[in-house]
C-alpha cells in the first residue's frame, strides 16, 4: 500500500508539474504573441523607410550593417550617440565584480561574458569552485540571520506569547522587512538610477533574486546615463544578501 501510495503521489506530482508548465506556456503565448507580431511589423516598416531615405544602400548592405550592430550590442558595445566608447570598459573592476557575482550565484544574465579563451577557461574553474562557495556563504549568512529570528522569538516568548504565534510573527517580520529592503526600496532605486518604471524595477529585482536572470533588464547598461563609481558592485552585494534572505525564508 505504501509503495502504491508513493507511486500515486509521484504520478500526481509529475502530472501537476507538466499541467503547470502547459498553463504557463498558454498564458505567456496569449499575452506576448500579439506584442511580438506588432514589433516585427514595426521593425519591417522601419527597415523599409530607412531604405527609401537612403536609396544608395542595397538591401544586402543594410542587412550586414544591422547584423554588425546586433553583434556589437550582444558583445556589450552600445553604438548610440557620438561619444567614443574606447575609454569605457565593460571589464572595469565594478563590472567584473558584478559579473563574478552573477557567475557564482548562477544568475547569468548573458549580456556580459568572457570572449577570450583564457577568460572562458578561467570562468569554468571560477564557477566550479565559486558556486559551492556561494552556497556555503549563503548558508552561513542565513544561519546568522536565523539567530536573529531566535533572539526575536525568545524576546516574544518572555513576554508571554505563544510559540505558534511567535513563529508566525517572526516569519511575517522577516518577510515584510525583506520585501521592503530587497524588493521595494531597490526597485525605487532602480527607477531613479536606470529610468525604469517602478513595475520594471520590481520585475528586475524578482527575476534577479530568483536567479532566473533573463538579461532583458540589466543594471548599468542604459546608453546615455551616467552611473556612479562601483554602482554595479553595490548591486552585486545586494544580490548576494538578497539570496541569503530568500535562503533564510525557506529555513524558517
Amino acid at each position: 500500500k505504501a509503495m502504491c501510495s508513493g507511486k500515486l503521489q509521484t504520478g500526481l506530482l509529475v502530472a501537476g508539474y507538466f499541467v503547470y508548465l502547459i498553463v504557463g506556456a498558454a498564458v505567456f503565448q496569449a499575452l506576448e504573441r500579439t506584442a511580438e507580431k506588432q514589433e516585427k511589423i514595426a521593425a519591417a516598416q522601419m527597415k523599409e523607410a530607412f531604405l527609401q531615405n537612403f536609396s544608395h544602400l542595397t538591401v544586402a548592405e543594410m542587412e550586414q550593417f544591422m547584423k554588425n550592430l546586433t553583434e556589437a550590442i550582444q558583445n556589450g558595445v552600445y553604438p548610440v550617440g557620438n561619444k567614443s566608447q574606447t575609454e569605457d570598459s565593460n571589464w572595469d573592476f565594478s563590472n567584473s565584480f558584478f559579473f563574478a557575482g552573477t557567475v557564482v550565484s548562477t544568475i547569468g544574465y548573458g549580456t556580459l561574458h568572457p570572449k577570450t579563451a583564457g577568460g572562458q577557461i578561467f570562468c569554468v574553474f571560477f564557477a566550479l569552485f565559486g558556486i559551492p562557495l556561494n552556497i556555503v556563504f549563503l548558508h552561513r549568512v542565513g544561519k546568522m540571520l536565523s539567530l536573529l529570528c531566535k533572539k526575536l522569538g525568545k524576546f516574544l516568548y518572555e513576554k508571554g506569547m505563544r510559540k505558534k504565534k511567535i513563529k508566525f510573527l517572526t516569519l511575517l517580520f522577516f518577510l515584510a522587512t525583506g520585501i521592503l529592503f530587497f524588493l521595494c526600496l531597490p526597485s525605487l532605486f532602480f527607477h531613479i538610477t536606470e529610468g525604469w518604471s517602478y513595475s520594471e524595477g520590481i520585475y528586475f529585482a524578482f527575476i534577479t533574486l530568483s536567479t532566473i536572470g533573463f538579461g532583458d533588464y540589466v543594471v548599468g547598461k542604459q546608453p546615455g546615463r551616467n552611473y556612479f563609481s562601483y554602482y554595479r558592485t553595490l548591486v552585486a552585494i545586494w544580490i548576494l544578501f538578497g539570496l541569503a534572505w530568500i535562503a533564510l525564508l525557506f529555513n524558517l
